[in-house]
């Protein structure tokens, strides 16, 4: 009976769980559940007050096994979270109930901690079931203690929430999470102690008269940075990708591929770039929102350093790559193309002379060594460079 699981996903399934369990006077709920099924591992906590559950998806021949579960003790919860956290996220490890131990076995150390066999544990499939099968009881109203709330953090996403009652749970949905609050009886001062909706409202109606009834808050503005500033944001940064790939197609096709192959090869690339990042993004995000945000906040300061020529090389040499190849074997392609190629300039400046005389507009040009125009095509063409004459030898 055991799973593997990668160190990174075992620290969030940990983080996501921990603030929930209960104290250590609860014996029973001091400490987070691990329970394997056909399917899926799963780290479970409660306090009674709050429930949690996230789940990793079983590796391939890993399914379909005996059912097991063990509570891992509160008081070792760090020492576990801390041990996966100094190993590489990519690093594998292996989870097993041998006998009355939950082992944790690592590429260079293991985990031995011991466990109570047996010990009950509340039906959290049950629960968190019968929640979700809760139906809507007229306008529903419940009063939520905030400091409970501040647990659901640790998800790091997006939940959406579902509620059916003032006396019921309320209900969490996340990726491969599933969490329940119970709310509080109300009390003290203010709309929580207000059983209904429309008793809160009642409070505040005098104070909100005096504001617009046709006013929402999707219409409030959003901050914008400086212009050249990057962004911090992951929807923006993921919208921004998206336009790119966007603007870079719509211009590839309005780009003439004989005149200026140069320039759609451009569109093309930037179009390319920006469609893997969104993807590598969006994947990283699926995974870990919160490493996807550290990237997005570390990528935006790069870029707002305006070094990604020092950075790239650094990480390059850092990755076992040679960049001092790379920049040698540039140079020699650009010596090429400066020597057998017209001038990237003078290609343009012959197209816009071609423009003009099209749209018969009088123009003078004096004799140059970079645009001619060929009388035979009718055109204005750009002039490769001239060999340089080898020097005289004789004195």
């Amino acid at each position: 009976m055991s799973v593997t699981i990668n160190a990174h996903q075992l620290g969030l399934m940990l983080d996501k769980t921990t603030t929930h369990m209960g104290g250590d006077h609860h014996e029973q709920l001091h400490g987070i559940r691990f329970d394997a099924d056909a399917r899926y591992l799963h780290t479970v906590a409660t306090d009674a007050y709050t429930l949690a559950a996230a789940r990793y998806g079983l590796r391939h021949g890993e399914e379909d096994q005996e059912p097991w579960a063990a509570l891992l003790p509160g008081e070792h919860v760090t020492t576990v979270r801390e041990w996966a956290r100094a190993m590489k996220g990519a690093a594998w490890i292996t989870i097993s109930l041998a006998k009355d131990r939950l082992v944790f076995e690592g590429p260079r150390t293991d985990l031995n901690i011991a466990v109570v066999l047996g010990q009950e544990f509340p039906d959290w499939r049950g629960l968190l079931r019968g929640i979700a099968a809760q139906t809507v009881d007229g306008e529903p109203f419940p009063a939520l203690n905030t400091n409970y709330m501040k647990r659901w953090a640790s998800a790091e996403q997006s939940l959406r929430i579902r509620v059916t009652a003032n006396r019921k749970a309320v209900l969490f949905f996340g990726e491969d999470f599933i969490g329940a609050q119970m709310p509080t009886t109300g009390g003290g001062i203010g709309p929580s102690k207000n059983q209904t909706f429309g008793d809160a409202q009642t409070l505040w109606l005098w104070t909100l008269s005096a504001g617009a009834t046709d006013v929402d808050m999707a219409s409030l503005p959003k901050p914008t940075p400086p212009r050249f500033d990057a962004s911090h944001d992951i929807s923006e940064t993921a919208a921004n990708l998206l336009k790119g790939v966007l603007d870079s197609t719509s211009n590839a096709f309005n780009s003439d591929f004989d005149d200026d192959q140069d320039a759609w090869y451009a569109h093309i690339r930037s179009g390319v770039s920006d469609w893997m990042a969104y993807r590598f993004l969006d994947a990283l995000h699926q995974v870990d929102p919160r490493a996807a945000q550290a990237v997005v906040d570390d990528t935006a300061e790069q870029l707002d350093s305006g070094e990604l020529g020092e950075w790239a090389y650094d990480m390059a040499e850092e990755s076992g790559f040679n960049p001092q190849k790379w920049q040698e074997d540039h140079e020699k392609r650009v010596a090429k193309q400066m020597a057998e190629e017209p001038r990237k300039w003078a290609v343009r400046l012959a197209r816009a002379l071609n423009d003009a005389r099209e749209a018969d507009i009088a123009f003078r040009v004096d004799d140059n060594p970079f645009v001619v125009f060929d009388a035979e095509d009718g055109e204005w063409k750009a002039v490769k460079p001239q060999a340089a004459e080898p020097a005289d030898a004789t004195t």
